[in-house]
């Protein structure tokens, strides 16, 4: 089971931002990058918001830093993880700008690009940038059809929807690898059923472990009736972890303990046909958070 990590500093929502991120910048990203990519990490990820209003920044912060921007520097100072998108709010972009954007980080990257894309919730968002947040569901249908067209071989990608219509604008550079995966965010039953007819992979939003296994079995019988026979890799996002016996209060729902333990614990999510987890440490700074991750790649992942 392949394990990655939303990365720390570059989204600080109050939901789960430690408090020694609020006085983090780039260096701190750079470590804790590099530490995935020794410790074996699958991706590193990070999310996507243009602006926050008022009503909503209390809780969600203004520190949401650009995925493409971020990635691509992240890119250049790792050599193996790869760079996900959790998840790329494409509604708010023409189809073309968004390949344009992921192709060329892709190419830069050697092929590393896992693009998850989603719906989005903030409608002011939408409203500031002229796009249909009404229909943003349906905008997201066609948007990854035509991503699939732009992202895939041919250089002059061609499409033509209720939307968006596109032939005969070449672009280059192609993504260095000859098939983008693109995961589907989301937990609503429209997010599912997009993941289960229109993705590579599907990320959840934070589901608990107890619903995970009726979705799961629902995303694969959508496939199934649709005759949909690629494979589609499903994940989950961990509770937080702590490697060892911590020193302070790590919080209720923290699994903690040797890691052994930890491995115990997080199979239960292979059981229910999870193949990679989204894991996430408790930590007091950067130090600890890149000790855990090393701790974690080098005695809880074999177990795994």
């Amino acid at each position: 089971m392949a394990y990655g990590i939303q990365l720390p500093v570059q989204s600080q929502s109050t939901l789960y931002t430690e408090p020694w991120e609020t006085a983090a910048g780039p260096e701190d990203l750079v470590a804790v990058a590099r530490a995935a990519d020794a410790a074996g990490f699958a991706y590193v990820a990070c999310c996507d918001h243009v602006g926050i209003p008022r009503r909503l920044a209390a809780a969600m912060s203004t520190v949401w830093y650009d995925p493409v921007a971020t990635l691509a520097h992240l890119a250049a100072v790792t050599e193996r993880v790869r760079l996900l998108s959790h998840v790329a709010v494409v509604g708010l972009r023409h189809p073309l700008l968004t390949a344009k954007q992921y192709a060329t980080l892709d190419h830069l990257s050697g092929g590393r690009l896992v693009l998850g894309v989603g719906a989005g919730h903030v409608r002011e968002e939408f409203e500031v940038l002229g796009a249909d947040f009404g229909r943003r569901g349906a905008v997201l249908d066609e948007s990854i059809d035509a991503l699939r067209a732009a992202l895939g071989p041919e250089d002059f990608p061609e499409h033509h929807g209720k939307r968006y219509d596109f032939a005969g604008l070449g672009q280059r550079p192609r993504p260095a690898q000859p098939y983008v995966p693109l995961w589907v965010g989301g937990s609503s039953p429209a997010a599912v059923r997009r993941a289960a007819l229109k993705g590579d992979g599907w990320l959840p939003q934070g589901d608990p472990r107890e619903r995970l296994p009726a979705v799961i079995a629902r995303l694969k019988a959508l496939r199934e009736e649709a005759g949909v026979e690629a494979p589609c890799t499903i994940g989950a996002i961990t509770e937080p972890l702590y490697v060892g016996r911590p020193g302070w209060d790590v919080g209720r729902r923290t699994v903690s303990g040797p890691p052994r333990a930890l491995a115990e614990s997080l199979r239960a999510y292979r059981a229910m046909g999870v193949d990679q987890i989204q894991v996430r440490f408790r930590s007091r700074g950067r130090t600890e958070l890149t000790d855990q991750m090393a701790a974690f790649g080098a005695e809880v992942a074999p177990d795994l």
